[in-house]
């Protein structure tokens, strides 16, 4: 089975609502490659190690979380950007990227499937400064600390990056911001959270955890983020039955 490339950025747009969000990266089409799909290859980063599983997969498309042009960086066409952009176009290749909206969506997005996933009940968005769906929160039956650390070890399939114990007190409300959302903490306080969880850590997430007691676990930034990815090139491939196939380029970070 094939798509024509403007049906699925439609869809897409339709499901995500990219559009409405202020990014720190263009989010849909970045790179155009050929403008019938018949094989994407979803994964966490453009990175040149995906990109060239992607080529020995014969793909015509790439999914990503995090894609190029981000604010701020150098915009010049050189060195590693110029090999990453050299082989998507040598080989007709469509990157595709969404950042925030894949954080944020309901169903689809890096909170919500790995609140799913760890089996939170009531998950809804916090609402903060940002768009809505940046912060979950979620309710578990009462947890210790160590019992749950173990659990988001299981889901993510990898050891913490950090657990910081904020307190003696078990856990039933969860609050989940994957990636780099650490900064999000103080939110997560506010909202009456007992956990939170993120990708990773930064000096004064300890002190903030410590002294506001709350419990914080650090997952792994690419770990926490390969949940929406996946989740949207399941639904890409169930709604087109096109070919999708996840490649995990692993990252410690």
């Amino acid at each position: 089975m094939h798509i024509a490339r403007h049906e699925l950025l439609s869809k897409l747009e339709s499901w995500l609502n990219a559009s409405s969000f202020a990014d720190y990266c263009p989010n849909g089409l970045q790179v155009e490659g050929n403008p019938t799909i018949s094989k994407i290859v979803t994964g966490v980063t453009a990175s040149q190690a995906l990109i060239d599983a992607a080529i020995g997969k014969g793909a015509d498309t790439l999914l990503v979380h995090h894609g190029y042009f981000w604010k701020g960086e150098n915009p010049t066409v050189t060195g590693m950007k110029l090999r990453r952009l050299r082989a998507l176009l040598a080989n007709d290749i469509n990157l595709i990227a969404y950042h925030l909206p894949l954080d944020a969506h309901a169903t689809l997005g890096n909170n919500a499937v790995l609140g799913n996933a760890l089996g939170l009940h009531d998950l809804v968005p916090v609402q903060t400064e940002t768009p809505l769906g940046i912060l979950y929160q979620g309710t578990t039956s009462p947890v210790k600390l160590d019992d749950f650390a173990v659990h988001v070890e299981e889901v993510v399939q990898r050891n913490l990056v950090a657990c910081v114990r904020g307190g003696d007190h078990s856990i039933t409300k969860v609050a989940i911001c994957t990636g780099g959302g650490q900064g999000f903490i103080e939110a997560a306080c506010e909202a009456g959270a007992d956990a939170f969880i993120s990708g990773e850590i930064s000096e004064q997430t300890v002190h903030v955890a410590r002294e506001r007691g709350i419990h914080y676990l650090a997952a792994g930034h690419h770990a926490t983020e390969r949940f929406g990815v996946r989740a949207l090139g399941h639904a890409v491939a169930e709604t087109f039955s096109v070919d999708v196939e996840f490649i995990d380029i692993d990252s410690p970070a």
